[in-house]
């Protein structure tokens, strides 16, 4: 699609995906329902916005801004949002230097914002995570003192058990790809290469208590494509690549086992785990090739949207079973429906979980895993629903005790709501002072865990 120059925006330039031209903030929000005491903490979520009159190619490249909202003692202190000021937004570096090596720090740190070892870091999986305050003041990027040397995905894992995080980096240039560890106290003792044939986009993976999960998937970096400038993030579907599944035990004792795969792309895994027969067991966000191509087509890949607007754009729920016995993988659909965003209890990250948590259209979509099936909660086709994040209650005896969180928003208005996530009911609404922006990943921090 090239840059913005026809009379009607691109499509990740308009309508619920449009950007908002400023940073601002509001006190002591308007709350209906109750906010439960415990939910004291701040809820902050990223996504890409670039600045008014900025190009932009495809929705991923935006600088990222964060919206935050503070609450404590059942009060909706306040909202505000900021741009992540990376080296990039504040003095336009370039991430490719002179000599084609990359500066790590010259990134948009759009995707996701998570907390680990009483920081909070706002990512991006082109380079180093940035540090920001719990106010959203921007620290700066970091390395682990040097020991970093590749980008940081936007989607690492925090082991519930061991309080490790686990994460990779993937590059165009080899190592494609690299694991990396951090202790729970935010040293990095562990980085790793990992063996795949070609610069693949990799932007999940999944832990179980023993394992890695690979996504070895067919989108891979175009170098001709990128030299051509036409569009911001070139990468394109590759027939010939073929889809696999890589199941790499985390203390290094054995070589990665590969499991061929229908082909097919995948954004989000919700989890994974090991089960009774030692077989490793993966749900995700499943893309076949053409939804894929419609979805890349609309948010500024290489492929015409007018072509791909009467397909499904959409992922479905998917299960592989991958067993060591025979080698195999075993796919099944676990649902038909369009979904993403896959979400669960983050103390069940690794481990066999009943729930997940997904945003379908209007709607947030809970799947129970045992059998009984699904339940919605519909917040109207004139809503766009972001990722609902699961909070456990205090104590909670059951998976499903605790609230979702989720950012909706109709026309020019968004609220923070707030549901039961045994029923999906409605606990709470707050109002937000500004109309947020679709964008992709956040987290709640709870006060222990922000560092203030």
């Amino acid at each position: 699609m090239g840059e913005n120059t026809t009379e009607r925006p691109a499509t990740w330039l308009d309508g619920p995906l449009a950007p908002v031209p400023d940073e601002t903030g509001a006190r002591d929000l308007e709350v209906t329902g109750a906010l439960p005491p415990e939910l004291t903490g701040r809820y902050f979520r990223n996504g890409p916005n670039p600045r008014p009159g900025e190009p932009s190619r495809h929705w991923f490249s935006g600088h990222g801004m964060i919206h935050g909202v503070r609450l404590r003692d059942g009060r909706a202190e306040w909202y505000r949002n900021r741009w992540v000021r990376t080296e990039a937004f504040v003095h336009g570096t370039s991430f490719v230097r002179d000599d084609l090596t990359f500066d790590r720090r010259a990134v948009q740190a759009n995707t996701h914002v998570i907390p680990h070892a009483g920081k909070i870091w706002a990512l991006v999986e082109a380079g180093f995570p940035y540090e920001v305050t719990p106010e959203l003041e921007t620290v700066g990027a970091c390395d682990f003192g040097g020991r970093l040397t590749t980008a940081m995905t936007a989607h690492p894992k925090e082991d519930p058990a061991t309080g490790e995080l686990l994460f990779f980096g993937y590059g165009v240039f080899e190592p494609y790809l690299t694991f990396h560890r951090l202790a729970a106290d935010g040293t990095l003792v562990e980085s790793r290469e990992v063996e795949v044939p070609g610069p693949t986009m990799m932007h999940d993976f999944a832990i179980t208590e023993n394992h890695v999960v690979w996504l070895d998937l067919p989108v891979v970096f175009d170098l001709d494509l990128a030299l051509s400038g036409t569009t911001g993030m070139p990468y394109v579907w590759d027939d010939a690549y073929g889809a696999r599944l890589g199941v790499m035990r985390r203390d290094g004792t054995a070589e990665v086992a590969w499991y061929e795969i229908d082909p097919c792309y995948v954004f989000h895994v919700g989890n994974a785990h090991e089960d009774a027969a030692g077989r490793v067991v993966v749900d995700g966000a499943r893309y076949r090739p053409e939804n894929f191509g419609a979805l890349w087509g609309d948010i500024g890949g290489t492929v015409d949207p007018a072509t791909g607007a009467a397909r499904s754009q959409s992922a479905s729920l998917h299960r592989w079973v991958l067993d060591p016995a025979t080698g195999r993988a075993a796919e099944e659909s676990i649902d038909d429906r369009g979904v993403e965003f896959p979400t669960h209890d983050d103390t069940r990250t690794g481990r066999e979980h009943r729930y997940l948590y997904t945003v379908g259209g209007g709607s947030i979509v809970k799947y129970d895993l045992r059998g009984q099936g699904t339940s919605a909660h519909d917040f109207g086709e004139d809503a766009h629903v972001g990722e609902a994040v699961f909070v456990p209650a205090e104590g909670a005896r059951a998976e499903d005790e605790g609230w979702l969180l989720s950012i909706v928003t109709r026309d020019a208005a968004s609220d923070l709501l707030v549901l039961d996530a045994a029923d999906l009911s409605h606990t709470a609404t707050v109002r937000l002072p500004r109309r947020v922006p679709a964008g992709f990943h956040g987290s709640w921090i709870p006060d222990a865990r922000s560092g203030a």
